[in-house]
């Protein structure tokens, strides 16, 4: 385990795992409390393609993604903590205005700016992570924390819906905002600074290249930093039209959340067991069987797809498999892609959080304008999504799997 700055105070392990995955969840929170909102707020700004309500998601992703470069560097220079609130504040007043925005581009704008706020969280959470553990123990603490951050996805969309039923659209984002700003609170309050001053680089362009130099030429972190690219572009395209899915062609309407939030329930588990088990066989060795098995039950589902229509819980029996699959492939490509770059943790969080969530909203985007009220592109694109990775992890450890690892 990395030692703290001895000028700050540590958090019990406990309340440390529960504060970086409240943080994470933030951004879980504002994707997927907006889901049972799109077809309100699309008609109230007058959004004529019904596909086009996912911008309000794609944007948002943007912005997120777009500033995770920029946040990186900086907080290796100055810290977690300044950056993080900076972030933090921009989140908080970004959601707030979305209450008036006038027209959809207006609204569009400010998931911008909301999106660009909270990329500090991706960054500077993993960040302080990596700043404080290192290999499978680091593993097991981002397996714990991905588990509690998807309590966000289990409970938002029902939240939005329980908002909806009383409020009109715009109450979500006073939601988020009031949220964010207790979270904010307790951070403040309770978090410490992780970088220690010694380990801090210089906010220069020669030192912010010499950052990024370490970050691209590292095979094993850029290769696995794309295959995560490649998964999240899954998962969102799954997001993206997750509410056309269950409510279009399974006709599920009110109860869309439930099943939406029961899939994260699985996720949550599977974490959990990732967490127990990391230790014994070892990142390379969960993700990679993981990934194998995502494309077998990705590729089964395509080809059923091709006959015409398929029953909700066999649809559901592929979906719950496949997101099980994907936390053990998401947690533990994540963990190999920081586990060589400790000096650089925060250009490094950065340089990948940009690659993963643009690349992963772009691809996600291209699913989601596919779809034509079936499921076959979306299981398609699972299959594609899969392979991509595959091919990623496979240049990342010379096409050989399962290759031992040190323990830590």
């Amino acid at each position: 385990m990395k030692k703290r700055d001895p000028n700050t105070h540590d958090l019990p392990r406990v309340e440390f795992i529960a504060l970086m995955a409240a943080l994470m969840g933030l951004n879980a929170l504002a994707i997927d409390v907006m889901l049972p909102a799109l077809p309100y707020l699309g008609e109230a700004l007058n959004v004529l393609n019904e596909n086009d309500r996912s911008l309000v998601v794609t944007f948002y992703l943007i912005g997120f993604g777009i500033t995770q470069i920029l946040f990186g560097p900086i907080s290796d220079r100055f810290g977690r903590r300044a950056p993080l609130f900076i972030g933090l504040i921009l989140y908080v007043i970004a959601a707030f205005a979305a209450i008036w925005a006038p027209t959809f581009e207006t609204l569009l704008f400010l998931r911008l700016a909301q999106g660009m706020g909270a990329a500090g969280t991706r960054v500077i959470t993993t960040a302080i992570v990596r700043d404080c553990y290192s290999g499978r123990a680091m593993a097991e603490i981002m397996s714990l924390v991905f588990m509690i951050f998807m309590i966000m996805p289990i409970i938002a969309p029902g939240i939005g819906q329980i908002i909806l039923l009383t409020a009109p659209w715009e109450a979500i984002f006073i939601f988020m905002s009031i949220l964010a700003s207790v979270i904010v609170l307790w951070a403040f309050i309770r978090l410490p600074e992780t970088l220690a001053k010694a380990d801090q680089r210089p906010l220069t362009v020669l030192g912010i290249a010499q950052s990024m130099k370490i970050v691209f030429t590292n095979r094993v972190a850029m290769s696995y930093s794309f295959a995560g690219m490649f998964m999240f572009g899954m998962i969102l395209g799954f997001v993206n039209t997750s509410q056309q899915i269950y409510v279009g062609i399974y006709g599920l309407g009110a109860l869309f959340p439930i099943a939406f939030s029961a899939t994260a329930v699985l996720q949550a588990l599977s974490s959990y067991l990732n967490a127990r088990m990391v230790g014994k066989f070892g990142m390379r060795g969960i993700s990679h069987f993981a990934l194998l098995a995502f494309i077998g039950v990705s590729g089964i589902w395509w080809v059923i797809t091709m006959f015409g229509p398929m029953n909700f819980w066999l649809f559901y029996a592929f979906m719950a498999a496949n997101l099980f699959l994907f936390s053990w492939i998401a947690s533990n490509a994540n963990s190999l892609s920081m586990e060589p770059l400790g000096a650089v943790a925060g250009t490094a969080s950065g340089l990948f959080g940009t690659i993963q969530t643009i690349g992963g909203a772009l691809l996600a985007y291209a699913i989601s304008q596919m779809f034509d009220g079936t499921l076959m592109p979306v299981a398609a694109g699972f299959v594609l999504m899969g392979v991509g990775a595959l091919s990623c992890v496979l240049y990342a450890e010379k096409g050989r799997l399962f290759r031992a690892e040190h323990g830590s």
